[in-house]
């Protein structure tokens, strides 16, 4: 209108600064897009996973009950023209021998699960023997008619000196470590149902998970050693090993999942490091481990919050604080015991702005030997 006073003209720098406002509030919604776009792709794959569980959780439901049914043996016929009572639903692709019910089902003609079940059981019995025969032979001392108990503390024996030499090839250097591997997977047949053995070769697989560069082989050493320990930790749940070396072996694995996958096991890792404080609350490791914990979910990024808080009701919460904390923890039970853990002391304080504490613990930290990759 007429009132109105013309605004004077944007000077150069003005102008240079108003176009970088803008180019990082563009640069920003475009990170946010492709964000977003990765939160949505991850919920979807959810979903999948979350199907595709119910599914099976139907199917062997369905299985079982099928069993309950029909506990007697049947002869088994080869003629194609027979029907077993067991259906399967076709898949799409039709066998063009069998014949093919109403609604899309095709009548198995095979051995029952009934059959096979027993056949199974028949193989791992031989297995057994097997196991029963190898640790005897290679034992090579005990004659059929003498005492028991004189295998048995012979077995002990054998255990206790594998169990030694394997823990000081573990504080090796890396041929140490490699070898210390090598040496509990050669005797596992003989030692896989003593717990004392078993952490330690999922110790020795997350040895190994660290020496390797490769992704697919780092994977697969992981995986391997959270199964050796998958029914272990449950069957001896007072041992703090099993649960320590089942967390650390869960956030291996994690590294190559998916965003919720990963958050997933960070609750896993989270609880089988706090009953294994519980059972042994003066190792320093476990309160190393839940500081690196705790700093890893104090420095979440925006993307995994939202994942977070999308998945779960209670969202995992620690702060730098907490992280310090169990770093210094550390540093009170054992002096010295970690140089990574004095570089963490070090990040954290930088984090809090304590430049000068963060330099005296990065001072105290070159004073150790580096012995790891990390």
């Amino acid at each position: 209108g007429d009132g109105t006073v013309p605004s004077p003209l944007l000077r150069q720098d003005e102008h240079l600064e108003l176009l970088e406002r803008l180019d990082f509030v563009v640069r920003n919604v475009v990170e946010l897009r492709k964000e977003v776009e990765e939160l949505r792709n991850s919920l979807q794959h959810l979903a999948v996973e979350i199907v595709g569980e119910v599914r099976t959780h139907l199917e062997e439901t369905q299985r079982v009950t099928r069993r309950r049914k029909f506990p007697f043996f049947r002869d088994r016929s080869d003629s194609t023209g027979s029907s077993s009572i067991y259906f399967t639903a076709s898949s799409g692709n039709a066998n063009t021998d069998d014949g093919e019910s109403e609604g899309g089902y095709t009548t198995a003609n095979a051995e029952s699960d009934y059959d096979r079940e027993s056949e199974q059981e028949s193989e791992d019995d031989v297995s057994c023997d097997t196991v029963r025969t190898v640790r005897r032979d290679s034992l090579d001392l005990v004659p059929e008619d003498e005492n028991p108990l004189v295998l048995d503390s012979l077995l002990e024996e054998g255990l206790g000196q594998l169990l030694e030499q394997a823990d000081r090839l573990h504080s090796g250097d890396e041929h140490d470590r490699r070898e210390g591997f090598q040496l509990l997977l050669n005797n596992k047949l003989a030692y896989a149902g003593q717990q004392e053995f078993l952490w330690r070769l999922a110790r020795a697989h997350s040895d190994m998970w660290e020496l390797t560069e490769d992704a697919e082989e780092r994977r697969s050493y992981a995986s391997g050693g959270k199964e050796e320990l998958e029914l272990a930790w449950q069957k001896w749940d007072q041992s703090a090993e099993c649960h320590q070396w089942f967390a650390i072996l869960c956030g291996q694995v994690s590294e190559y999942e998916s965003i919720p996958k990963r958050i997933q096991a960070g609750y896993t890792f989270k609880e089988h490091i706090d009953k294994a404080i519980a059972l042994k609350p003066q190792d320093p490791q476990l309160y190393y481990l839940l500081g690196r914990w705790c700093y890893q979910v104090a420095h979440l990024g925006w993307l995994e919050k939202r994942t977070v808080s999308a998945l779960f009701e209670v969202p995992p919460t620690a702060t730098v604080e907490d992280a310090l904390q169990n770093f210094l923890r550390v540093e009170e039970l054992s002096p010295g015991f970690s140089k990574a853990g004095r570089v963490y002391i070090a990040k954290c304080y930088r984090d809090l702005g304590n430049a000068s504490a963060a330099t005296l613990w990065m001072d105290l930290a070159s004073e150790l030997p580096g012995n790891t990759k990390e």
